[in-house]
Protein backbone atom coordinates (compact mmCIF):
# COMPACT_ATOMS: atom_id res chain seq x y z
CA UNK A 1 0.00 0.00 0.00
CA UNK A 2 2.85 2.34 0.81
CA UNK A 3 4.38 1.83 -2.63
CA UNK A 4 0.99 2.41 -4.32
CA UNK A 5 0.53 5.78 -2.54
CA UNK A 6 4.02 6.79 -3.60
CA UNK A 7 3.27 5.86 -7.20
CA UNK A 8 0.09 7.98 -7.36
CA UNK A 9 1.90 10.88 -5.67
CA UNK A 10 4.60 10.85 -8.38
CA UNK A 11 1.95 10.75 -11.13
CA UNK A 12 0.12 13.72 -9.60
CA UNK A 13 3.31 15.78 -9.30
CA UNK A 14 4.19 14.96 -12.91
CA UNK A 15 0.79 16.11 -14.15
CA UNK A 16 1.12 19.38 -12.22
CA UNK A 17 4.56 19.98 -13.71
CA UNK A 18 3.22 19.43 -17.22
CA UNK A 19 0.24 21.72 -16.58
CA UNK A 20 2.19 24.64 -15.14
CA UNK A 21 5.19 24.20 -17.45
CA UNK A 22 2.97 24.60 -20.52
CA UNK A 23 1.35 27.86 -19.37
CA UNK A 24 1.76 30.70 -21.87
CA UNK A 25 -0.43 33.34 -20.19
CA UNK A 26 1.91 36.29 -19.73
CA UNK A 27 0.43 37.51 -16.45
CA UNK A 28 0.36 34.03 -14.89
CA UNK A 29 3.95 33.21 -15.84
CA UNK A 30 5.36 36.63 -14.97
CA UNK A 31 7.88 36.59 -12.14
CA UNK A 32 6.29 39.26 -9.97
CA UNK A 33 9.33 39.42 -7.73
CA UNK A 34 11.20 41.01 -10.66
CA UNK A 35 8.29 42.89 -12.29
CA UNK A 36 7.36 46.52 -12.00
CA UNK A 37 4.74 48.97 -13.18
CA UNK A 38 5.74 51.08 -16.15
CA UNK A 39 3.89 54.23 -17.23
CA UNK A 40 3.85 54.98 -20.97
CA UNK A 41 3.03 58.47 -22.24
CA UNK A 42 2.56 59.37 -25.92
CA UNK A 43 3.31 63.05 -26.51
CA UNK A 44 1.99 64.30 -29.88
CA UNK A 45 4.10 67.43 -30.08
CA UNK A 46 5.60 66.28 -33.41
CA UNK A 47 2.22 65.29 -34.88
CA UNK A 48 -0.38 67.86 -33.79
CA UNK A 49 -3.91 66.69 -34.41
CA UNK A 50 -3.06 63.00 -34.65
CA UNK A 51 -5.77 60.89 -33.03
CA UNK A 52 -5.11 57.18 -33.68
CA UNK A 53 -7.54 54.76 -32.10
CA UNK A 54 -4.83 52.56 -30.57
CA UNK A 55 -1.07 52.23 -30.15
CA UNK A 56 1.26 49.24 -30.34
CA UNK A 57 4.34 49.16 -28.10
CA UNK A 58 7.19 46.67 -28.65
CA UNK A 59 9.80 46.26 -25.91
CA UNK A 60 13.10 44.57 -26.83
CA UNK A 61 15.16 43.18 -23.90
CA UNK A 62 18.82 44.15 -23.84
CA UNK A 63 21.03 41.23 -24.77
CA UNK A 64 18.38 39.62 -26.97
CA UNK A 65 15.32 37.59 -26.22
CA UNK A 66 11.79 37.68 -27.45
CA UNK A 67 10.23 41.18 -27.61
CA UNK A 68 7.03 41.84 -25.70
CA UNK A 69 4.15 43.54 -27.48
CA UNK A 70 1.53 45.64 -25.70
CA UNK A 71 -1.65 46.98 -27.30
CA UNK A 72 -2.91 50.22 -25.77
CA UNK A 73 -6.32 51.75 -26.60
CA UNK A 74 -6.43 55.43 -27.47
CA UNK A 75 -3.41 57.64 -28.04
CA UNK A 76 -2.57 58.86 -24.54
CA UNK A 77 -0.69 55.86 -23.16
CA UNK A 78 -1.25 53.81 -20.03
CA UNK A 79 0.35 51.58 -17.42
CA UNK A 80 1.82 48.16 -18.12
CA UNK A 81 3.70 45.57 -16.06
CA UNK A 82 7.17 44.59 -17.26
CA UNK A 83 10.12 42.60 -16.04
CA UNK A 84 12.91 44.71 -14.57
CA UNK A 85 15.86 45.21 -16.88
CA UNK A 86 17.05 47.20 -19.88
CA UNK A 87 15.01 47.63 -23.04
CA UNK A 88 14.83 49.28 -26.40
CA UNK A 89 11.29 50.24 -27.37
CA UNK A 90 9.28 51.06 -30.46
CA UNK A 91 5.75 52.41 -30.78
CA UNK A 92 3.35 53.07 -33.67
CA UNK A 93 -0.40 53.32 -34.12
CA UNK A 94 -2.24 50.03 -34.28
CA UNK A 95 -5.36 51.12 -36.18
CA UNK A 96 -4.08 50.08 -39.62
CA UNK A 97 -5.14 47.54 -42.25
CA UNK A 98 -2.50 47.61 -44.99
CA UNK A 99 0.52 47.59 -42.65
CA UNK A 100 2.69 44.46 -42.26
CA UNK A 101 5.48 44.02 -39.71
CA UNK A 102 8.52 41.92 -40.63
CA UNK A 103 11.71 40.88 -38.81
CA UNK A 104 10.20 41.81 -35.46
CA UNK A 105 12.84 40.05 -33.36
CA UNK A 106 15.12 43.09 -32.96
CA UNK A 107 14.72 46.84 -32.70
CA UNK A 108 17.20 47.52 -35.50
CA UNK A 109 15.74 44.94 -37.88
CA UNK A 110 12.06 45.77 -37.29
CA UNK A 111 10.48 46.57 -40.65
CA UNK A 112 7.10 48.10 -41.46
CA UNK A 113 5.85 47.53 -45.00
CA UNK A 114 2.53 47.03 -46.82
CA UNK A 115 0.60 44.25 -48.50
CA UNK A 116 0.38 43.23 -52.15
CA UNK A 117 -2.02 45.22 -54.34
CA UNK A 118 -3.65 45.20 -57.77
CA UNK A 119 -2.09 47.50 -60.34
CA UNK A 120 -5.46 48.60 -61.75
CA UNK A 121 -6.67 49.94 -58.42
CA UNK A 122 -9.38 52.14 -59.90
CA UNK A 123 -10.91 49.67 -62.36
CA UNK A 124 -14.17 48.01 -61.37
CA UNK A 125 -15.52 46.79 -64.70
CA UNK A 126 -17.09 43.29 -64.70
CA UNK A 127 -15.10 40.81 -66.75
CA UNK A 128 -12.11 43.07 -67.22
CA UNK A 129 -8.97 41.29 -66.07
CA UNK A 130 -6.34 42.33 -68.60
CA UNK A 131 -2.80 42.46 -67.26
CA UNK A 132 -1.51 46.01 -67.77
CA UNK A 133 2.03 46.75 -68.90
CA UNK A 134 4.59 48.41 -66.65
CA UNK A 135 6.72 51.46 -67.32
CA UNK A 136 10.12 50.50 -68.72
CA UNK A 137 12.57 49.51 -65.99
CA UNK A 138 9.90 48.91 -63.33
CA UNK A 139 8.72 45.45 -64.38
CA UNK A 140 10.39 43.67 -61.45
CA UNK A 141 9.00 45.90 -58.71
CA UNK A 142 6.45 44.53 -56.28
CA UNK A 143 3.02 46.18 -56.56
CA UNK A 144 2.30 47.32 -53.00
CA UNK A 145 -0.68 49.01 -51.41
CA UNK A 146 -0.20 52.48 -50.02
CA UNK A 147 0.40 52.57 -46.25
CA UNK A 148 -2.27 53.70 -43.86
CA UNK A 149 -1.52 56.88 -41.95
CA UNK A 150 1.32 55.94 -39.63
CA UNK A 151 3.04 57.58 -36.69
CA UNK A 152 6.01 56.00 -34.93
CA UNK A 153 8.53 56.69 -32.18
CA UNK A 154 11.30 54.86 -30.36
CA UNK A 155 13.52 54.76 -27.29
CA UNK A 156 16.97 53.20 -27.61
CA UNK A 157 17.63 52.67 -23.91
CA UNK A 158 15.17 52.24 -21.07
CA UNK A 159 16.56 51.00 -17.77
CA UNK A 160 13.80 49.66 -15.55
CA UNK A 161 15.40 48.96 -12.18
CA UNK A 162 13.34 46.92 -9.75
CA UNK A 163 14.68 49.11 -6.96
CA UNK A 164 12.54 51.90 -8.39
CA UNK A 165 8.87 51.66 -7.57
CA UNK A 166 7.72 53.03 -10.91
CA UNK A 167 9.12 54.51 -14.10
CA UNK A 168 7.65 56.72 -16.83
CA UNK A 169 8.74 56.85 -20.46
CA UNK A 170 7.56 59.52 -22.88
CA UNK A 171 7.42 58.73 -26.60
CA UNK A 172 7.13 61.36 -29.32
CA UNK A 173 5.47 59.71 -32.34
CA UNK A 174 5.90 61.53 -35.63
CA UNK A 175 4.55 60.99 -39.15
CA UNK A 176 6.22 58.06 -40.91
CA UNK A 177 4.50 58.47 -44.27
CA UNK A 178 4.16 61.26 -46.79
CA UNK A 179 1.08 62.26 -48.76
CA UNK A 180 1.33 62.90 -52.49
CA UNK A 181 -1.36 64.53 -54.61
CA UNK A 182 -1.31 64.35 -58.39
CA UNK A 183 -3.18 66.64 -60.76
CA UNK A 184 -3.07 66.38 -64.56
CA UNK A 185 -4.64 69.33 -66.34
CA UNK A 186 -5.80 69.69 -69.94
CA UNK A 187 -6.97 66.10 -70.21
CA UNK A 188 -8.81 65.28 -73.44
CA UNK A 189 -11.91 63.20 -74.19
CA UNK A 190 -12.50 62.01 -70.64
CA UNK A 191 -16.18 61.52 -71.46
CA UNK A 192 -15.16 58.45 -73.49
CA UNK A 193 -13.22 56.81 -70.66
CA UNK A 194 -14.77 53.69 -69.06
CA UNK A 195 -12.07 53.16 -66.44
CA UNK A 196 -8.94 54.91 -65.27
CA UNK A 197 -6.23 54.23 -62.71
CA UNK A 198 -2.66 55.35 -61.99
CA UNK A 199 0.53 54.16 -60.35
CA UNK A 200 3.88 55.58 -59.31
CA UNK A 201 7.07 53.53 -59.45
CA UNK A 202 10.24 53.04 -57.45
CA UNK A 203 8.99 54.13 -54.06
CA UNK A 204 10.40 52.82 -50.80
CA UNK A 205 8.84 49.51 -49.83
CA UNK A 206 9.02 50.14 -46.09
CA UNK A 207 10.71 51.83 -43.15
CA UNK A 208 12.99 50.73 -40.30
CA UNK A 209 11.55 52.78 -37.43
CA UNK A 210 13.82 51.23 -34.81
CA UNK A 211 16.83 52.88 -36.45
CA UNK A 212 15.36 56.37 -36.34
CA UNK A 213 12.85 58.54 -38.21
CA UNK A 214 12.93 58.45 -41.98
CA UNK A 215 15.13 55.35 -42.38
CA UNK A 216 13.84 53.57 -45.50
CA UNK A 217 14.28 50.01 -46.69
CA UNK A 218 16.01 49.31 -49.99
CA UNK A 219 13.02 47.53 -51.57
CA UNK A 220 11.54 49.36 -54.56
CA UNK A 221 7.78 49.10 -55.08
CA UNK A 222 5.11 50.43 -57.42
CA UNK A 223 2.08 51.95 -55.68
CA UNK A 224 -1.27 52.06 -57.51
CA UNK A 225 -3.90 54.66 -56.66
CA UNK A 226 -7.32 55.75 -57.80
CA UNK A 227 -8.01 58.89 -59.80
CA UNK A 228 -11.11 61.00 -60.26
CA UNK A 229 -12.29 63.44 -62.93
CA UNK A 230 -12.87 67.12 -62.31
CA UNK A 231 -16.49 68.35 -62.61
CA UNK A 232 -15.67 70.16 -65.86
CA UNK A 233 -14.08 67.03 -67.32
CA UNK A 234 -10.80 68.74 -68.14
CA UNK A 235 -8.46 67.23 -65.54
CA UNK A 236 -7.88 64.23 -63.33
CA UNK A 237 -6.50 64.03 -59.80
CA UNK A 238 -5.44 61.39 -57.30
CA UNK A 239 -3.88 61.04 -53.90
CA UNK A 240 -1.70 58.40 -52.28
CA UNK A 241 0.58 57.87 -49.31
CA UNK A 242 4.07 56.45 -49.32
CA UNK A 243 7.00 55.95 -46.97
CA UNK A 244 8.99 58.08 -49.42
CA UNK A 245 11.06 57.45 -52.49
CA UNK A 246 14.06 55.17 -52.31
CA UNK A 247 17.21 56.28 -50.48
CA UNK A 248 19.27 56.59 -53.66
CA UNK A 249 18.57 59.74 -55.65
CA UNK A 250 19.83 58.00 -58.78
CA UNK A 251 16.58 56.05 -59.11
CA UNK A 252 13.99 57.24 -61.62
CA UNK A 253 10.27 57.48 -60.87
CA UNK A 254 7.50 56.95 -63.41
CA UNK A 255 3.89 58.01 -63.09
CA UNK A 256 1.69 55.78 -65.26
CA UNK A 257 -1.96 56.52 -66.06
CA UNK A 258 -4.07 53.65 -67.43
CA UNK A 259 -7.18 54.45 -69.48
CA UNK A 260 -9.79 52.09 -70.89
CA UNK A 261 -12.04 53.68 -73.52
CA UNK A 262 -15.67 52.86 -74.19
CA UNK A 263 -14.70 51.10 -77.43
CA UNK A 264 -12.44 48.72 -75.51
CA UNK A 265 -9.13 50.24 -76.56
CA UNK A 266 -6.50 50.38 -73.82
CA UNK A 267 -3.98 53.17 -73.34
CA UNK A 268 -1.28 53.98 -70.85
CA UNK A 269 0.55 57.27 -70.39
CA UNK A 270 4.01 57.47 -68.83
CA UNK A 271 5.38 60.61 -67.15
CA UNK A 272 8.95 60.73 -65.82
CA UNK A 273 8.56 62.63 -62.52
CA UNK A 274 12.05 61.96 -61.16
CA UNK A 275 13.08 65.61 -61.12
CA UNK A 276 9.92 66.53 -59.21
CA UNK A 277 10.50 63.97 -56.48
CA UNK A 278 14.18 64.72 -56.08
CA UNK A 279 13.53 68.45 -56.09
CA UNK A 280 11.35 68.36 -52.97
CA UNK A 281 13.47 68.52 -49.79
CA UNK A 282 12.61 67.15 -46.37
CA UNK A 283 9.55 65.17 -45.41
CA UNK A 284 6.87 67.62 -46.55
CA UNK A 285 3.84 66.45 -48.48
CA UNK A 286 4.20 66.77 -52.25
CA UNK A 287 1.79 68.21 -54.81
CA UNK A 288 2.50 67.23 -58.42
CA UNK A 289 0.89 69.24 -61.23
CA UNK A 290 1.29 68.01 -64.80
CA UNK A 291 -0.06 69.25 -68.12
CA UNK A 292 -1.62 67.16 -70.84
CA UNK A 293 -3.38 63.81 -71.01
CA UNK A 294 -4.03 63.08 -74.72
CA UNK A 295 -6.85 60.55 -74.54
CA UNK A 296 -7.96 59.84 -78.14
CA UNK A 297 -11.46 59.76 -79.53
CA UNK A 298 -12.77 56.15 -79.55
CA UNK A 299 -12.81 54.51 -82.96
CA UNK A 300 -14.97 51.68 -84.31
CA UNK A 301 -17.25 49.32 -82.43
CA UNK A 302 -20.69 49.93 -81.02
CA UNK A 303 -20.05 48.64 -77.50
CA UNK A 304 -17.47 47.74 -74.91
CA UNK A 305 -15.15 44.92 -75.91
CA UNK A 306 -12.26 44.40 -73.48
CA UNK A 307 -10.46 42.10 -75.92
CA UNK A 308 -9.82 44.61 -78.71
CA UNK A 309 -6.36 46.05 -79.21
CA UNK A 310 -3.32 45.71 -77.05
CA UNK A 311 -2.27 48.35 -74.56
CA UNK A 312 -0.88 51.34 -76.43
CA UNK A 313 1.83 53.46 -74.81
CA UNK A 314 2.25 57.23 -74.94
CA UNK A 315 5.19 58.96 -73.28
CA UNK A 316 4.25 62.45 -72.15
CA UNK A 317 6.95 65.09 -71.86
CA UNK A 318 7.01 67.21 -68.73
CA UNK A 319 7.73 70.92 -68.84
CA UNK A 320 9.51 72.06 -65.68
Amino acid sequence: MKNTRGFFRCVALGLLAVFFGGCEHKEFCLDHSHAMLFDVVFDWELAPGAEPESMSLYMFPDGGGRPVRHEMPGNAGGTIRVQAGGYGALCFNGDTESIRCLHTETLEGFEITTRQASLLQGFSLPGFNATPPRAEGTEGERVASEPDMLWSGRAESLMLDKASDRRTAVFFPEPSVRTYTVEIRNAENLEHVSGMSASVSTMAGGILPGRGPGVLTEEKVTIPFEVSFSPDGNSISGRFRSFGHCPSEHNSHKLTVYALLEDGSKWYYVYDITSIFHGVPGADDTHIVLDGLPVPQPVGGDGFDPSVDEWQQIDVDIEM
